[in-house]
């Protein structure tokens, strides 16, 4: 519509007035056209002009609606199920019976995001998947019913393997060792709606983001224990504290374009090797899985308050304070001095105003050596593959 006013708000697009749309038809012709006028009531040339800015509402109409689709907010419930499609999210899932589905087989087995488990009459399809853990057993793996209909699901019921599973992985197992949840009532399009874009919202598959967020979803791991570091070309190092090593190695390939990417540690003794099989192929994925740095630290402290009598007070607060925060440092991030004197000040704020102190200076020792900030800074760097561990007895406070 070459010429007409295309008109947005914060809202997003909103029709034209008829009123304007026809202004700026006339001014069109009349450009073309010098003393055309389509003012004349009950004239051939007002009732064609009427009959075109009727066509150019229903057209600016289309362009409103069409510019609203794209987004799952605003959707037709047509364009909406068109969209859920493409991105394999479609409506119901919520609202459909599902069920807990534990496998048992050999380790390292995928189980992959389709997966079709059966009761005998209805089929869940598994929606995140998993991978079978070093004990044999998977976790408890989301099952949806692939039908609406409504019915119990008890425990020990879904058991029937439907998706075929090759030799020797053929004896696998599976059940539901909670009851399942029956189907509820349809699911709205608003909900539809709302699920669609927290879809849209999540991290790109492949990308290191998506990765850390697979891995910090594996039972056991520690979410700071997980870092993702590029090394010189095209490879890159993954590093993994906790979990089970088959789900973490199902983690690290669901969220990779490419498993020849991985690298290792130079130091070869960090480093996790496990083989995991998605039918037909076996994958051999590497991680690394990091030391911890003992860490010791004598905090001394002093003040402007002679009379200062609650020094214990001031010890009990500063020394729980110190030991979360060398306990939560991610993984190759350094010990910030700056940070730590920033944390005790405001442990101790209740016995002790920061304008009152005159001392508060630490002494560290990594793995029993002594070490010191960096020249010029106020960072202790540690292992790039490592973190740092300090228990509450390797952290001293005292005035002086």
């Amino acid at each position: 519509m070459s010429g007409f006013p295309l008109l947005f708000t914060a809202a997003g697009p909103v029709p034209t007035l008829p009123a304007t749309l026809n202004a700026a038809l006339i001014a069109l012709v009349a450009a073309e056209v010098p003393g055309y006028t389509a003012e004349l009531p009950g004239s051939l040339i007002e009732d064609m002009s009427s009959t075109a800015t009727g066509a150019l509402v229903t057209i600016d109409q289309a362009r409103v609606d069409a510019v609203n689709n794209v987004a799952p907010g605003t959707a037709n419930p047509y364009i909406l199920a068109q969209e859920g499609a493409m991105f394999g999210i479609p409506q119901g899932l919520p609202s459909n019976a599902s069920a807990l589905v534990t496998f048992t087989g050999t380790a390292g087995f995928v189980i992959p995001p389709g997966f079709l488990v059966s009761d005998g009459t209805n089929q869940y399809a598994i929606q995140d998947g998993g991978a079978i853990a070093t004990g044999g057993t998977s976790s408890a793996l989301y099952a949806v019913c692939t039908n609406s209909n409504t019915f119990a699901i008890p425990v020990n019921t879904v058991t029937q393997i439907v998706t075929s599973v090759p030799s020797p992985y053929n004896t696998m197992t599976a059940t539901n060792l909670v009851a399942g949840v029956p189907a509820q009532a349809a699911e709205t399009i608003e909900s539809y709606q709302s699920r669609l874009l927290q879809a849209f919202a999540v991290t790109t598959s492949g990308t290191q983001a998506y990765l850390k967020t697979l891995l910090r979803a594996v039972p056991g791991v520690s979410s700071r224990l997980v870092s993702v570091l590029q090394n010189t070309g095209t490879t890159f190092e993954v590093i993994v504290g906790g979990g089970d090593p088959y789900q973490v190695a199902q983690a690290i390939y669901a969220g990779v374009s490419n498993v020849g990417m991985l690298a290792g540690s130079a130091t070869t003794a960090r480093n996790v090797t496990v083989s995991i099989y998605d039918t037909p192929n076996t994958y051999s994925i590497v991680f690394v899985s990091p030391p911890s740095q003992v860490t010791t630290l004598a905090i001394v402290w002093n003040t402007t308050l002679v009379d200062f009598t609650a020094g214990l007070t001031f010890n009990q607060l500063a020394i729980p304070a110190a030991y979360s925060y060398l306990n939560s440092i991610p993984v190759g991030q350094p010990i910030n001095e700056l940070v730590l004197d920033q944390i005790i000040q405001a442990a101790v704020a209740p016995v002790m105003s920061a304008a009152n102190l005159t001392t508060l200076t630490f002494a560290f020792t990594i793995n029993g050596s002594s070490v010191v900030p960096s020249t010029g800074t106020s960072i202790i760097p540690g292992d790039p593959e490592s973190y740092f561990s300090a228990s509450l007895s390797a952290i001293t406070c005292v005035q002086g």
